[in-house]
């Protein structure tokens, strides 16, 4: 048996520029969403999940190859720091 966990939803008002809420409106009436909100919803959870991975690249940038094949390296129980990023 599949049984889906419902998050609970808040309502919000938005302020949106007319041309934009007229693509989600013709998304909307070809049956590529329910409905405005489920539009909005989907569209703000991709981005925020673009936003998060974008950040990890910028982290992993920081990373020196070299040093973190010589941590990899160690073996368990060494007592070398690891260092701060």
């Amino acid at each position: 048996m599949i049984c889906h966990t419902v998050m609970p939803k808040t309502k919000v008002a938005l302020t949106l520029d007319s041309t934009l809420l007229d693509r989600v409106d013709d998304l909307v009436a070809r049956a590529r969403f329910r409905n405005r909100s489920q539009a909005i919803e989907t569209a703000l959870a991709e981005k925020l999940a673009r936003l998060a991975r974008t950040r990890l690249a910028e982290e992993c940038a920081k990373l020196d190859p070299a040093e973190e094949r010589q941590l990899a390296d160690e073996p368990f129980g060494s007592e070398t720091a690891w260092p701060e990023y």
